[in-house]
């Protein structure tokens, strides 16, 4: 009697491992998301084409997306080997990309509130090229719909390096938490204003296309003429108030969505896992391997009130201008104090604790004459439109009474200012209403870039680039003397700059100076 052999299938992390489909409960959740950002193509064809059949048009195209949805949704396949990851979609036009898994550089696995109703998740699989357009790059893949416990699955699989993860997680060891007591730097992140920019913006825009005069309303109407029959210092402290009780609340409401649940910890297998958010939850692991350094950002509000926040310099991560840190956020805005420990914790030593070099007096002569003769110029600028008629005389008036806040804000600027070569990291600092200090590691240098401007040669300053590849791709040391800055560029990066240096005698000279 023949016994039929038992057929083992292919491991993951090798050549023939087994593809992956998409969750297909997304296909409860995609075509109404499709529907929804359709709704202005729809209401445009409605109202334009009334008539005429352009509301046929809409509805076609509205379809058509919601295909294109299910189809992706359908055919999209990925699959693990040992050597990379694929990823293949497509029913008329086949797409298939692979990254290798020796450049895969973080794994972010986000969770939005459509993915939460099916506990489901999203994996960003990140490599460290810089993509400066939109979408994903070449070299990034996004799994958008598999479930919570794939996601952790392949998050453990590609940057832990093993062939089949262990069934039991990993223990890990606690670096940071959120502590509700932080919420009181929440409205000094000054978050919110943006939030009443944009919604300020938006109103406008609709009340604008659809001729709309808020005047005409009566309450608002009524309004109006309560607010214009008080005296003028009135309006201004009510108004003042009014802005800064709104901003407080919408940037505590940010923060608590952004920040709640956040977790630090380290892992067994040198990955830093950091969970954050409440509504939308995001996690991100980093191998420390790839790991060059740490950025403190201390917003003038948030470092008056003694607060700031820290994200890491890592390959593959999504930065940019965000306010929440963007995917490396090694800690929400929170005491200083608290986070210089989590710096040293991460980095393995505080390169933010020692005192910095101070810039020389040029510097500071640059920053007062640039923010005092901005303000000027533009004083300037407001008397010749008055003078025309085009303008009141109070907005010149006001640029000019602005002058000894330039000055104040100017040398705040030079005071700043400062670098330092600790250790293994190239410490600098500049800014002062945003202001940013980094702590780039000398061995990530990519080669060191000296910059100076007409008025720069003049000052006998120059500006000291460090191109890194990671986060911004580069960070500046603003403003520093020549002979410092040769200094500073041998010793970061030992042996770069020697064939182009010429030491003369200090009888003839009193700084080396470039003989290239």
């Amino acid at each position: 009697m023949n016994t039929a052999e038992a057929v083992t299938p292919p491991a993951e992390g090798t050549g023939e491992a087994p593809w992956h489909r998409l969750d297909r409960r997304m296909l409860l959740i995609r075509p109404v998301l499709d529907v929804v950002k359709s709704i202005p193509v729809l209401f445009g064809a409605l109202i334009l084409g009334h008539g005429n059949g352009w509301q046929w048009i809409g509805l076609v195209a509205t379809g058509l997306a919601v295909c294109v949805g299910i189809s992706h949704v359908l055919t999209s396949r990925y699959r693990v080997t040992g050597e990379q990851v694929e990823w293949r979609t497509g029913l008329l036009l086949r797409k298939h990309r692979a990254v290798p898994r020796d450049r895969i550089r973080a794994v972010d696995v986000m969770s939005e509130p459509k993915h939460r109703l099916f506990s489901l998740a999203a994996v960003r699989i990140g490599t460290g090229r810089h993509n400066h357009g939109k979408g994903p790059g070449k070299d990034e893949l996004v799994f958008d719909a598999v479930t919570r416990q794939e996601a952790q699955r392949l998050r453990t699989l590609l940057l832990h390096r093993k062939a089949e993860p262990t069934t039991a997680a990993p223990p890990e060891t606690l670096i940071a938490e959120v502590d509700k007591r932080w919420l009181r730097y929440a409205p000094f992140t000054l978050s919110g204003l943006a939030v009443i920019g944009a919604m300020i913006g938006t109103i406008y825009h609709f009340a604008h296309e659809l001729h709309l005069d808020p005047a005409e309303f009566g309450p608002l109407r009524s309004l109006a003429d309560r607010i214009t029959a008080a005296p003028l210092w009135l309006i201004v402290v009510l108004a003042a108030a009014a802005l800064l009780v709104v901003v407080s609340l919408l940037s505590a409401g940010g923060y608590v969505l952004s920040f709640w649940n956040f977790r630090l910890t380290r892992e067994p297998a040198g990955t830093l896992h950091i969970r954050r958010g409440l509504v939308t939850t995001r996690s991100v692991s980093i191998e420390e391997d790839r790991l060059r350094g740490a950025e403190i950002k201390e917003p003038l509000p948030l470092r008056l009130a003694g607060g700031a926040r820290c994200t890491a310099i890592a390959a593959g991560l999504h930065h940019g201008k965000r306010e929440d840190g963007g995917g490396g956020l090694l800690l929400p805005p929170a005491p200083a104090a608290r986070v210089h420990e989590v710096v040293a914790d991460v980095l393995g030593e505080d390169p933010f604790g020692a005192g910095l070099v101070r810039h020389p007096r040029r510097a500071l002569h640059r920053r007062l004459t640039r923010a005092v003769f901005g303000t000027l110029l533009l004083a300037a600028a407001l008397f010749g439109l008055a003078w025309i008629g085009f303008l009141p005389d109070w907005p010149w008036i006001v640029a000019c009474a602005l002058v000894p806040v330039a000055a104040v804000v100017g040398w705040d600027r030079y005071r700043t200012l400062g670098h330092r070569l600790t250790g293994r990291y190239l410490v600098t600092r500049s800014g002062s209403l945003a202001r940013h200090t980094a702590a780039v590691r000398c061995d990530g240098l990519t080669g060191i870039v000296l910059d100076r401007s007409f008025f720069q040669r003049r000052a006998g300053l120059v500006t000291l680039v460090a191109p890194i590849a990671a986060g911004k791709g580069g960070y500046h040391v603003v403003d520093i003397a020549e002979s410092d800055a040769l200094a500073l560029a041998d010793a970061a990066v030992p042996g770069l700059l020697t064939p182009f240096l010429t030491r003369v005698p200090l009888s003839s000279a009193r700084v080396p100076h470039s003989g290239a």
